[in-house]
């Protein structure tokens, strides 16, 4: 018998995370926690396959667990950073200016 898919367990304690989202317009703040909403009912092998979160490896980001830190759409402008970390997803921080999601 094949074991039950992980749901995604979401993990937003990260200052950076959170100095954002606590700023986030009325309307923004909707759109995240909707968008958070769908990543909680998600299990890990919907997620990776899942189009619309438009997940996309950051290559020259590391998380602090060695992990591949990845962006996430959350709607049409903000992305957040986020790694894998167990069950965990942990998010890193939120970009409502779409590009600042990749810094160099």
């Amino acid at each position: 018998m094949a074991a039950a898919p992980k749901p995604v367990r979401l993990d937003l304690n990260s200052p950076e995370f959170q100095d954002v989202f606590f700023s986030l317009a009325p309307e923004d703040l909707r759109q995240v926690v909707a968008a958070l909403r769908r990543l909680r009912e998600l299990d890990w092998n919907a997620l990776y396959r899942h189009t619309g979160f438009r997940w996309e490896a950051v290559q020259h980001l590391t998380a602090p667990n060695g992990a591949t830190v990845y962006s996430l759409r959350f709607n049409q402008r903000i992305r957040g950073l986020a790694y894998r970390d167990g069950d965990f997803l942990r998010l890193l921080s939120l970009h409502p200016d779409h590009d600042s999601a990749y810094p160099r």
